[in-house]
């Protein structure tokens, strides 16, 4: 006897229960909006945030606040290559999806979407960020054709490594060089060193987002770094942090910003400090919450990059 399809009109374990898709959304659309990860969207916050990152060093290091035109494309844009992104990774992950049960309810395993209607989906949303890809400088536009290769790259990483948060952060921190060419159509030093700090605070993040699947990741073969680390993880998100804020550092000292960045870098270290010191790899609940926290966490750092500019 087969169990019954999960309901589309529920809560997917990892959303809010108030969010905005189960509560006002039609029933028939709901399934299109989870592919997309529209009822939990932190990751589109995390994913979007570097790129404002790297327009607000830009318009520091060049005495002005960061073009609002620029960051509305860049919202626009990641919020679409998220939602492809989301959809092409479950159609990879819908084997493993289906034994996880954090993930069972996701509309591919579940059996609402089918894997050809997915795919229409990933192709229509890309498609839709290609036209505003191309409405940027060229080094911008070969920046965003580059980063194809890690977002393809990025579901078979838990498969061949215990670090696929790392590959996490090369792919959702790249926004930060595409951000900063789109403003300058260059790479500079600062610039790189904002990446790399990125990469590092998805480290963190991504790890603590990993704990809520230990036990089910185990069962189904998947690696992770919260895996791998076991109950060091805590003390190794306070070492990924702790790189994050210095190489940010670094990138506003190389960048000769302002003092307006070291004063909001301090708000942000705080914020990760606290991160880091309730981490515990036995509550999954305070995982999750610790995680959509860090869609602050990037505005704080965000805004400290704007206000370099003073």
């Amino acid at each position: 006897m087969t169990s019954p399809l999960p309901d589309p009109g529920a809560p997917l374990p990892d959303a809010a229960p108030t969010n905005w898709v189960d509560r006002h959304a039609p029933v028939g659309l709901r399934p299109w909006l989870k592919l997309a990860r529209l009822d939990r969207p932190a990751g589109i916050w995390l994913l979007m945030l570097p790129g404002w990152q790297g327009i607000a060093l830009a318009g520091a290091m060049q005495g002005r606040w960061p073009d609002p035109w620029l960051m509305a494309l860049v919202f626009l844009g990641a919020a679409l290559m998220r939602s492809a992104g989301c959809a092409y990774n479950d159609i990879v992950d819908r084997d493993i999806d289906a034994k996880v049960a954090r993930t069972a309810g996701r509309p591919i395993p579940a059996g609402q979407i089918s894997v050809k209607q997915a795919w229409a989906f990933v192709v229509g949303c890309s498609l839709v960020s290609f036209l505003i890809l191309i409405s940027l400088p060229p080094l911008a536009i070969a920046l965003g054709v580059g980063s194809l290769a890690l977002v393809a790259a990025y579901p078979f990483m838990k498969r061949i490594t215990w670090w696929p948060q790392a590959w996490l952060g090369l792919t959702f921190n790249w926004g930060a060089l595409l951000g900063y060419a789109a403003a300058t159509n260059q790479i500079s030093a600062p610039a790189i060193l904002l990446y790399a700090s990125g990469v590092a605070w998805t480290l963190g993040y991504d790890t603590i987002y990993a704990i809520q699947d230990l036990e089910d990741d185990a069962l189904a073969g998947v690696k992770s770094s919260a895996r791998r680390l076991g109950d060091k993880a805590p003390r190794a998100v306070g070492a990924f942090y702790l790189a994050a804020i210095a190489l940010a550092f670094a990138a506003g000292i190389l960048g000769r910003l302002g003092p307006g960045f070291s004063i909001l870098l301090l708000a942000y270290a705080v914020h990760l400090g606290l991160q880091a010191r309730r981490v515990r790899v036995d509550d999954q609940r305070l995982a999750l919450t610790l995680f959509r926290s860090n869609a602050g966490a990037g505005l704080i750092l965000a805004t400290a990059l704007a206000a370099g500019v003073l």
